[in-house]
């Protein structure tokens, strides 16, 4: 019935003018929101956000035997691209720059093409420098999935105050192929810190698995893969040397405690992809890569969410604010 009404949608729009076709498309707002499956209760695994793009490109498409449905494909490219998928974020951005069925709307698509672009997309990097750098609030499909924590900063946190420091949860053990004297090293410098040092043998255990000799494809570094910009921010001057490599990275992770006030979540997504992403999308950017980033090391954390910080080290990121509920 929805295809059918869909395809009939598509034959009135042939056969009227343009301000009545603009009238007659939905807009992407106007699309119920998506919900995850019954039988799901926790994450999402990538198999299920892979099905919901073949779906959306049958859909879109008509195929295997079934009608064109732009709506049904919007939607489900919404599903998809809220967790990360690039292509979707990509195919989606295209109807919305094409009117495929859906409302033109380039603002949204700006902001579509940009996250599978910094995904590594080619065919969304040559769209995203055509339409240029998103503006306003990012759209729907590209905020956090229902049923994910909000950042501590939308359940109204104390402003600008570090986390109560007492009840502390028992930190869980270092991981298992930790070496002792990483263990030993994080336990006596993390506190100089001000940080907890499980945290920072979570986030090394991820980055680089305890890899002193560690080199990524985008020349980060060390055990705590740190990328040149980011050693000459924090005086590293030997990112290969394994002590100082373990300071840069436990002072930027200082820093960026305090930028988002000891809230876990988006320290971590700042840490992989940068404190610039997580301010553009207000939140976890939407890249496949940072999610199960956030969600391996959170796990690995005990699912701690919030950290004390220094709030002398650094102003608040500006975003924070616009994730807080105004006062009434």
């Amino acid at each position: 019935m929805a295809g059918a009404c869909a395809l009939l949608g598509l034959a009135v729009l042939v056969h009227q003018p343009a301000r009545a076709q603009t009238e007659a498309m939905l807009t992407l707002e106007s699309l119920p929101r998506p919900t995850m499956p019954r039988a799901e209760s926790g994450p999402v695994v990538p198999s299920q956000v892979l099905r919901w793009r073949q779906e959306a490109e049958a859909a879109e498409h008509g195929e295997n035997g079934l009608p064109r449905d732009p709506v049904l494909a919007a939607q489900l490219y919404c599903r998809a691209a809220r967790f990360g998928d690039a292509v979707a974020q990509y195919n989606l951005a295209w109807m919305l720059t094409n009117a495929r069925g859906i409302a033109r709307d380039d603002a949204q698509a700006a902001y579509l093409f940009a996250a599978a672009a910094e995904q590594g997309l080619p065919q969304a990097q040559a769209m995203a420098a055509r339409l240029g750098e998103p503006l306003g609030a990012p759209p729907p499909c590209l905020r956090p999935p229902d049923g994910e924590a909000p950042p501590l900063a939308a359940q109204a946190v104390a402003a600008r105050k570090p986390a109560p420091a007492a009840k502390p949860l028992a930190p869980p053990p270092p991981p298992p192929n930790a070496p002792e004297p990483i263990v030993r090293f994080v336990n006596l410098e993390a506190p100089k810190f001000q940080l907890a040092p499980h945290l920072v043998l979570a986030v090394m255990a991820t980055e680089s698995n305890f890899d002193a000799q560690a080199l990524s494809p985008k020349n980060a570094q060390g055990l705590m893969q740190l990328i040149p910009d980011t050693a000459a921010r924090f005086n590293v001057k030997r990112p290969s040397d394994p002590v100082q490599n373990i300071r840069g990275g436990m002072a930027y992770l200082r820093w960026l405690m305090a930028y988002f006030e000891g809230d876990v979540a988006l320290v971590l997504a700042a840490y992989n992809a940068g404190e610039r992403a997580v301010d553009r999308y207000r939140g976890v950017p939407p890249y496949a890569e940072t999610r199960h980033y956030v969600r391996k090391i959170l796990s690995a954390m005990g699912g701690q969410v919030s950290h004390p910080f220094d709030a002398s080290v650094t102003k608040p990121s500006p975003m924070l604010a616009l994730l807080r509920p105004r006062a009434s």
